[in-house]
């Protein structure tokens, strides 16, 4: 299960199409899941706090945010979504591809300002908050084509279409900053390609040997540089990578849970048993039956 399937069990309904590749999940951290593990795509992605507040990691930043909160994570951002401290955040998922807004023969809102902004040429602000100048309008458009998903009228895409190039005109033309210094360019590179291994293949048998090989580093070296970034050992990301992996499939679907320790890289049943206890407090049946979502499966 990659990043984006992942992120489809956030909510069962997925609000887009193959044609019209425009998603909106509904969250709840951490009602629905205690965090989203740090990862990136190719998608553009909102993030539209609703209520409460919660921690947006992007490019290893951390960023506390609150109710109104709209947080841009462009295509190859690393990010991840958790709780902050004690206190619950419902926040809007909203993914869609670039190619959504690009026509497919050149043209000048693409050279001028689509590819730019992508390609970090032209800079705008990360979060966006009801303090930020042109906010209301920024969220009107969010705002408007939540609405309309409603009822999807004939010709909604058009709506939802011309509301997003209403969205990037106000953030090109009035939130852009100055340039500046991205993060370690080759050191984020060579983490994103880490943690897209992580992703396709959780579920195997991955060792150290196995990771390091595929970052062109020694096993001690990868070690160390991993526990420089991302402040905690591999072993322990992966376990909780997969514990969060776990954890999603208890409330959403209907597999035993020794199918879902099979499913996310464990091969003992007690092992998967005593470690998901000593992350969550409570066994995974218990787990499953307290958040278990009544229609996951139809």
């Amino acid at each position: 299960m990659n990043i984006l399937e992942y992120e489809n069990y956030q909510e069962k309904k997925s609000h887009g199409s193959l044609l019209f590749p425009y998603n909106t999940y509904l969250c709840s951290i951490p009602l629905d899941f205690s965090h989203v593990p740090l990862h990136w795509h190719d998608e553009l992605e909102l993030i539209y706090i609703k209520k409460g507040t919660g921690t947006i990691t992007v490019d290893f930043t951390p960023h506390t945010v609150h109710a109104g909160t709209i947080a841009l994570i462009l295509p190859g951002q690393l990010h991840s979504i958790e709780q902050y401290e004690q206190e619950a955040m419902e926040y809007e998922n909203i993914i869609f591809h670039p190619n959504l807004l690009l026509s497919k023969m050149t043209d000048a809102s693409g050279t001028d300002c689509f590819f730019p902004l992508l390609s970090g040429r032209i800079s705008v602000p990360l979060l966006y908050t009801p303090d930020t100048p042109c906010y209301q309008e920024i969220a009107a458009c969010v705002d408007a084509n939540d609405e309309i998903r409603r009822t999807n009228p004939p010709g909604y895409e058009l709506f939802i279409k011309s509301q997003l190039y209403m969205l990037f005109f106000l953030l090109i033309n009035r939130c852009r900053t100055a340039e500046t210094p991205r993060a370690d360019r080759k050191s984020l590179d060579k983490m994103k390609r880490i943690l897209k291994y992580i992703e396709n293949h959780y579920m195997d048998k991955i060792t150290i040997a196995d990771i390091a090989k595929e970052t062109g580093l020694s096993q001690s070296h990868f070690m160390k540089y991993f526990k420089n970034i991302m402040g905690t050992s591999f072993i322990d990301y992966l376990n909780e990578y997969r514990l969060t992996m776990a954890s999603r499939l208890l409330i959403s679907s209907e597999s035993s849970i020794l199918n879902i320790a099979s499913e996310v890289g464990y091969e003992n049943l007690s092992y998967f048993n005593r470690t998901f206890k000593k992350r969550y407090e409570m066994t995974p049946r218990e787990y499953r039956k307290a958040f278990m979502i009544p229609d996951a499966i139809e």
